[in-house]
């Protein structure tokens, strides 16, 4: 049985689309993915994300508990803060990759994927899941943040806000590229909330421009681009591991470090026509992780794994698109950078 958010029966009376994601039926779009997506781009959207999980971790040591197990270094994050981090296995591989937030001294709020939740907690059984206390909106766009009267800096949050009269969790974290924020509530005050801001004129948008926006920016998804199977020094995510500071899976990610890893997650914009997507082969060796088409550029772009020998930028390859070899050409991430206004 798919579970549906509080926000489900809104999602029916506009229209959307709505498919199965991750256990919950959710809306893929509305209006349609390039008009969504070019909303975001240009102005705002909403996106109903209370399918998203919540883990809350609190009382003596919890920093230190949760410092022994994520990959980044919580030390850099004081109270009102958020950190994208990684919770890895004893191989190095990718478990999920979440946002943690800084309540206080032991005082975390840790928001995960939808799909992981069960694992996050086995993996983390001193937190409490606190999922079903939680709606959460994402309002992304440059006009985004005037549009709800509200100013938060990215990765900083602050609860206890007025949010068009509804009392918030505002937090500058998205999964676009754009400035914007989420804004997380009640369940009971989510409805409220999401009327309220359609009445500012933003656009509801749906899985589809979800995964379109996040990937012209190189934004990974979990299942795809990472995995258990994945490490986060393949993936290009280095960056978010503190290999001085130990924690699950760190001696693998230091060794593989000096050594170098055998394949890199890259990005590649089609030559040919076409629309790559996850599972087609890369013929010099290596595979699709995500792929659509770029309703920026007007072409096939992707991300995917192939060996480091062809891995740097410029360098040609062929996508097996269902049989049909299709011209590809490796390219600097991201696709898309947002103009500083």
């Amino acid at each position: 049985t798919l579970r549906r958010t509080p926000l489900f029966e809104r999602h029916a009376a506009l229209g959307a689309r709505l498919v199965p994601f991750a256990g919950w039926e959710m809306p893929v779009q509305y209006a349609g993915i390039g008009e969504e997506h070019r909303a975001v781009r240009t102005r705002a959207g909403v996106f109903d994300v209370s399918h998203m999980g919540q883990l809350r971790l609190v009382g003596e040591g919890a920093h230190g508990y949760l410092q022994a197990r994520l990959s980044n270094d919580l030390d850099r994050v004081e109270a009102g803060q958020a950190q994208y981090t990684l919770l890895t296995n004893e191989d190095g591989g990718i478990v999920d990759d979440l946002i943690a937030y800084r309540r206080g001294e032991d005082d975390y709020l840790l928001v995960v994927n939808a799909s992981n939740v069960a694992e996050d907690h086995a993996a983390l059984p001193e937190t409490e899941d606190v999922s079903d206390r939680w709606a959460l909106l994402a309002v992304q766009g440059p006009e985004a943040l005037a549009l709800l009267g509200i100013e938060v800096e990215p990765f900083t949050f602050r609860e206890d806000a007025d949010v068009l009269g509804v009392r918030c969790l505002v937090a500058g974290t998205g999964y676009t590229g754009e400035r914007g924020c989420e804004v997380g509530c009640a369940p009971e005050d989510a409805g409220r909330l999401w009327d309220a801001v359609l009445g500012r004129g933003v656009t509801p948008c749906g899985l589809g421009a979800r995964d379109t926006l996040r990937l012209e920016v190189c934004y990974p998804l979990h299942g795809n681009d990472i995995s258990p199977e994945r490490t986060p020094i393949e993936a290009g995510l280095g960056w978010a591991c503190a290999l001085e500071k130990d924690f699950t899976g760190v001696d693998v990610l230091r060794r593989q470090k000096e050594e170098g890893p055998g394949q890199k997650l890259v990005a590649f914009v089609m030559e040919d026509p076409g629309i790559p997507r996850a599972g087609m082969q890369i013929q010099e060796g290596g595979e699709v992780t995500s792929g659509t088409q770029s309703p920026l550029l007007g072409k096939g772009i992707g991300l995917g794994y192939v060996d480091v020998a062809h891995a740097a930028a410029e360098t040609p390859i062929t996508i097996d698109l269902r049989g049909r070899p299709r011209r590809a050409r490796i390219v600097p991430k991201p696709f898309y950078k947002r103009e500083e206004r």
